[in-house]
Formats: structure tokens, sequence, C-alpha cells
């Protein structure tokens, strides 16, 4: 179960060493501490670009977390390999199964309106501005929750939706 450390740099060695003395102290039942050595090893694995090797270890974590609020992190993360693999449906998918647990992930709210406005771009540049004005008003729901959530965050989608007009200020 555990993953050996591919990198030897310092922070990644004292992560490793104090998230294994935690998962010894914590008073918490052995899956639970299982599913969390699973997420761990599936975030360092994914840190260093090994995403076939972080999606095993996150399955592997889905199958013993038990927890709805872990599991948004799991599903998350798990999204965001499929973001970078270019695999938007399955990335979407994904961030929407970690909403409807944990609707205060703000990250999975972003990615999402990110995933929509790229679409929103794609269907501009090939002329269906039909298309391209829902998807970006997809993205612009998705924002507005995310800036309502954290207004401090997220400057850019503020401006991108006070320039389309997507944005009032009794919004926020």
């Amino acid at each position: 179960m555990p993953r050996t450390q591919k990198n030897d740099n310092f922070i990644d060695k004292s992560f490793t060493v104090m998230a294994d003395m935690l998962l010894k102290m914590l008073p918490a039942k052995q899956q639970a501490k299982e599913a969390f050595a699973y997420y761990r090893d599936g975030m360092s694995a994914q840190a260093d670009g090994e995403y076939a090797e972080a999606m095993e270890n996150y399955e592997e974590a889905l199958t013993l977390e038990e927890d709805p609020y872990d599991i948004s992190f799991i599903l998350y993360n798990m999204g965001l390999i499929h973001a970078s693999n270019g695999e938007h449906d399955r990335a979407l998918g994904l961030y929407k199964d970690a909403l409807e647990l944990n609707p205060r992930l703000i990250q999975a709210l972003n990615n999402t309106a990110v995933i929509y406005h790229y679409r929103g771009e794609q269907a501009e540049a090939s002329g269906d501005k039909s298309a391209a004005n829902n998807l970006y008003d997809e993205a612009a729901r998705y924002w507005l929750e995310a800036v309502r959530m954290a207004p401090n965050n997220y400057i850019e989608a503020q401006n991108w939706l006070k320039i389309t007009g997507r944005l009032k200020l009794d919004m926020i």
C-alpha cells in the first residue's frame, strides 16, 4: 500500500513521516486510516505526474472511505486528472458528484466553470454563437456560486463576469 518516495526532497519526506505518525495516533477505524493512506499515496503520485497510479489509489480509497466530505475530495482529485488529460466530460461528472457531497467545494465549482468557459471559447471559435453563449452562461452560474462563497478569490472570474454583464453588484 505505501507509495515509495520517488522524490527525495525534504518537504515530501517530512509530509510522509508526519502523515504516517498522524495515521498511527488518530483515534479512527482502521478502514478510515487505510482510506487516508490510499488518498495520500494518490496525491503523491498525482503530484509526480503518475496519473494511472494516482487513479488506482483514489479508486481504492473510494472503496474504503465512508465520510462524504472526504469522498468529495477524492472525487475532486480524480476530476483533476481527467481534466488534465482532456477528458472534460468525465471531469465534469466527478466534479458534479463531489459537489453533491460537498456543495462548498469551491475548487470544484471553479474547475467546472473553467471547462464550460473553455467549451464556450471553442464554440465561439467555430462560429456557433448560440452554443457559446449557453456555455458561457453555464460557466457564469458556477463562477457566481464560487464568488458568493469566496468573494476575495477568483478575481479574474469576477472581472469576466462583470465585463460580460453576467455579474450584477447585488449578486455577491
